[in-house]
């Protein structure tokens, strides 16, 4: 009865649903290296901090408004942010994540799902990625001529061509953005090989020939454009076209046909001290081409030669400290018997992955192998390659190393085969474990693929291919399959890069995340993470979790490079719109945009403003209003000038407002007695400055109705105040000065000179 009573005399109070608040982004604006008030001809730094409340796309907008003007070049983003200048500023990102401490890349898709056709011969491709994780594979036709459009880039992500086409694009001597049609004046080599910039791995080099030179030329592949072109020997008979490059310490290297080495420095862009050094090899050609290619190993330079026939194939060994042949090379050795031929060579391995020396295979009536160490004894051939059909012809391998296992891929093609790879496992001595000898592509072009070579992709862990039938293709490096199911990403995050106001920041890094990808859909115990430091040393971190993120709370470094690759169940999270990404994340304040104006050295100018405006995934957005007075410099200072007077004439109507005066700095003796002994005065206040005034006064010591104000005054405008004195009849002058008191526009008060005038009795002339 009691728990009755009490539950009737009780209130039930149903639950209220929580409303769910609306995502909230904002944008504040400052201002940094003016003081307040400013100056003018000072140059004011504005800084935009943007908080994000929801995922998405954004854009700030910054209009610069009167009084003054953006510097060319000032503006700063944060990483994974495109600026525009102009008027507005612009800044937009894609896809803006964590409140915007974050950076994304495209994971890239398997590669590839279909063939890609590249539209011509195009030897093997060259990988670059833009900043947006966007992965291309770059290539350029082979032993076409100098005018010949020879350069495509595919667009891997779309299997598509690249924006900028059309494709292909000549390659000219001449830097910039690249040309279109047959307009080039390099003509590329039979095998190429190319170099990275060490400082800039966006920019390669290849070896190119000209008109009158062989030489090493430039790819940018991030502007894109040419990049340069630096001739290294003139053309002769025995000269017309090297090898491709090599690098070995700063230098590039390269062979003629001449068999003469060939250097380039690539931190000076310059020829190296000596060159071209002495031959190393016989004369080759075939069909204006060096017939042949070069290794490195032990810091030596091995280039193996060739020709169609009559001769034997050899390698030749140079050492770039003495610039002379290696010990134990005096004269170049056999690749094979007479008639064999060679478009390859490569370095040879130890089980430990140490370099040991160079090969060559060789092809003809009997395809043989031949390596050699550094000291030029023999060693045993790659058994991936041994026992080749006739006229099966190899080219230079692509070499992966994954933690202590090296392995070379080979592309061949000829004899039986319409295009397989062969991949030697150096690490074990033998053909590579859990792939086949010899490994078809029966899903690429029907199997026609005639392989020239690959490139090894690490973030996804795919080698693409390319070959003579122009049909570029993905493949697995541990089973050979076509396509290669995996993805990757590679993201460098460095969180003092989102802030220029030049203060620090407290910032610590949270986790990296795998972005539109089904956890299922992966097979997580087989993918790898690897993060490391700015420096390039590993930092240790759980690896992924069961919901594809990765745990970066321990990391302290400045900046994480974070590399993900990734072995899929298969590929439902690619296409249909969506593009799965990797992101790297961190804590801290909001990001900044950054720009810097100049104001205006114009003395009318007297203030400036910046808002600055932006839409995201939340609505759009106004910041907060900063406002800096000008105050006027010396070449801008009001001017204010005085001139006091007073009335000369006897007739007291002409000493009124308007009146004829004379108005003189000094009475003449007996006017004071004539006018009942008064004074009348006239002070005029003219303003000579550049700028306004607006409230100025005149202060008169001796006769209060001569004060009067405030007035504004406008430059070169003037105010003239009448005022009397009366009762001055005496035996002595009396003089009486006035001057003006008035502020200038955000400055300090400030006064004009005195001026006065005399007014005279009987005794002025005493």
């Amino acid at each position: 009865m009691v728990l009755a009573g009490v539950l009737a005399g009780a209130t039930l109070t149903a639950a209220v649903p929580v409303v769910a608040q609306p995502p909230v982004s904002s944008l504040t604006k400052s201002v940094q290296g003016v003081s307040d008030p400013a100056s003018h001809g000072d140059t004011a730094t504005w800084v935009v901090s943007y908080d994000s409340g929801a995922n998405g796309a954004a854009t700030i907008t910054d209009p610069i408004a009167a009084g003054h003007s953006y510097l060319q070049g000032s503006l700063q983003v944060p990483p994974g942010w495109t600026g525009t200048e102009g008027n507005p500023l612009s800044a937009t990102n894609p896809g803006v994540r964590n409140g915007g401490r974050a950076l994304s890349t495209l994971l890239t898709p398997p590669v590839q799902a279909s063939a890609a056709f590249t539209g011509g011969d195009g030897f093997i491709p060259i990988l670059h990625r833009t900043p947006a994780g966007r992965l291309q594979a770059w290539n350029v036709y082979h032993h076409a001529s100098a005018a010949a459009a020879k350069l495509v880039c595919t667009d891997v992500t779309t299997n598509a061509p690249c924006a900028g086409g059309p494709w292909p694009k000549p390659l000219n001597t001449a830097s910039g953005p690249f040309g279109t049609g047959n307009t080039g004046d390099i003509a590329s080599p039979m095998a190429p090989q190319y170099v990275r910039d060490p400082a800039n791995p966006a920019r390669v080099y290849y070896s190119a020939t000209t008109a009158t030179s062989i030489g090493v030329g430039c790819l940018d592949l991030a502007a894109p454009g040419n990049c340069g072109y630096w001739p290294l020997m003139n053309r002769s008979a025995q000269t017309f076209e090297m090898a491709g490059l090599v690098q070995i310490g700063g230098n590039l290297y390269g062979v003629a046909n001449s068999g003469h080495v060939v250097c380039w420095t690539a931190a000076s862009q310059s020829a190296c001290g000596g060159q071209p050094y002495a031959p190393i090899v016989p004369f080759t050609e075939h069909g204006g081409y060096y017939l042949g290619a070069l290794a490195v190993a032990g810091g030596k330079l091995f280039a193996s030669s060739s020709r169609m026939s009559g001769v034997v194939p050899t390698m030749g060994c140079f050492d770039p400290g003495p610039a002379a042949t290696c010990a134990g090379w005096p004269s170049p050795k056999p690749l094979g018997p007479v008639n064999n031929h060679t478009y390859n060579a490569y370095t040879a391995y130890s089980t430990t992955g140490a370099e040991t020396g160079a090969c060559a295979s060789t092809a003809g009536a009997f395809n043989v192998t031949t390596c050699y160490a550094i000291d030029g004894s023999s060693l045993a051939p790659p058994a991936a390659v041994a026992g080749l059909e006739s006229m099966s012809l190899v080219f230079t391998p692509e070499v992966v190393r994954t933690g202590d296992r090296v392995r070379s891929y080979f592309g061949i093609w000829g004899g039986p085969y319409a295009g397989v790879t062969a991949c030697h496992d150096w690490s074990t001595g033998t053909a590579c474990p859990g792939m086949p000898l010899r490994v078809t592509h029966p899903t690429v072009n029907n199997g026609v693929t005639r392989d020239y070579g690959y490139a090894y992709d690490a973030p996804t862990g795919c080698l693409l291919g390319l070959g003579d039938a122009q049909v570029l293709f993905s493949l697995d490096p541990d089973t050979g399959a076509s396509p290669c199911v995996r993805s990757g990403a590679s993201v460098s995050l460095t969180p003092s890069q989102f802030y220029c106001d030049g203060k620090p920041h407290a910032t610590t890094y949270t986790k990296a995340r795998l972005v539109g990808v089904t956890p299922a859909n992966v097979n997580f115990g087989a993918s790898a993470v690897k993060v490391v430091d700015g420096g390039g040393n590993p930092v240790t971190t759980p690896g992924f979790a069961s919901d594809g993120t990765i745990d970066l709370s321990g990391a302290t470094a400045g900046s994480l490079t974070v590399t993900a690759s990734i072995v899929l169940n298969n590929s439902a999270d690619f296409g249909g719109g969506n593009q799965p990404s990797l992101s790297v994340e961190f804590t801290g304040d909001a990001p900044q945009v950054c720009f810097r104006t100049a104001i205006s050295p114009e003395c009318p100018v007297t203030s400036v403003t910046n808002t600055a405006n932006g839409t995201d995934a939340t609505g759009s957005l106004t910041s907060n209003t900063v406002t800096r007075q000008i105050a006027p410099g010396p070449a801008c200072a009001p001017n204010v000038v005085v001139n006091k007077e007073i009335c000369g004439s006897y007739t007291p109507a002409n000493c009124k407002a308007g009146g004829s005066g004379p108005w003189v700095k000094e009475a003449p003796v007996g006017t004071l007695g004539l006018l009942n002994a008064t004074a009348y005065w006239r002070v005029t206040v003219k303003n000579n400055g550049a700028i306004p005034v607006v409230d100025a006064y005149v202060v008169d010591e001796v006769e209060p109705n001569c004060q009067t104000g405030p007035f504004t005054l406008q430059p070169g405008e003037s105010k003239v105040v009448h005022c009397s004195t009366y009762a001055l009849l005496s035996l002595f002058p009396l003089t009486n000065k006035a001057k003006a008191k008035f502020t200038p526009v955000n400055g300090t008060r400030t006064y004009s000179d005195w001026s006065s005038a005399k007014a005279c009795s009987l005794l002025c002339v005493l």
